[in-house]
């Protein structure tokens, strides 16, 4: 990891939530609300909570073990576990989860790229590939599950 990639690794640990939630609610005004996030990058873990305009319940989605993979042909994300409170975007999720996919190369965006590979490449190859036992994640964190899990 070089300097760089740490210094971002940083900022992104210290971004109070509250200020992502404040920023994302200004974006997302007259569509939804942001109620809850939370990004571990060292974990690889992302959970937001999310109030959709004219709905009374919140959507939940867990994100789990992601990485982006890089060889000969191009970089590729893997998002081993995707999770939700609702019936129909599990079944979405559960379609891409497990599966690489391919990252489009553009030419204008190739150093950003280069430097999300960075930030998201597995620290070693067995890490990218041990998927998280599901029974156990949210009992450490202290968060309930999606709805019907324990």
């Amino acid at each position: 990891m070089n300097f760089k990639t740490g210094l971002i690794k940083m900022a992104i640990k210290w971004t109070p939530n509250r200020l992502i939630i404040w920023v994302a609610n200004i974006i997302l005004k007259g569509i939804a609300e942001l109620v809850d996030f939370s990004f571990d990058l060292e974990a690889r873990k992302s959970y937001v909570q999310i109030q959709l305009l004219g709905e009374s319940e919140t959507i939940e989605v867990w994100l789990e073990n992601f990485t982006v993979v890089s060889d000969e042909a191009g970089h590729s994300l893997i998002i081993e576990q995707a999770r939700s409170n609702r019936i129909w975007l599990n079944n979405l999720l559960s379609r891409i989860a497990g599966k690489a996919w391919k990252i489009p190369v553009i030419p204008q965006f190739t150093a950003e790229i280069e430097l999300i590979c960075e930030l998201f490449k597995a620290e070693s190859r067995e890490e990218a590939e041990t998927p998280v036992q599901e029974d156990n994640v949210y009992a450490e964190q202290g968060e309930p599950g999606p709805a019907g899990s324990k």
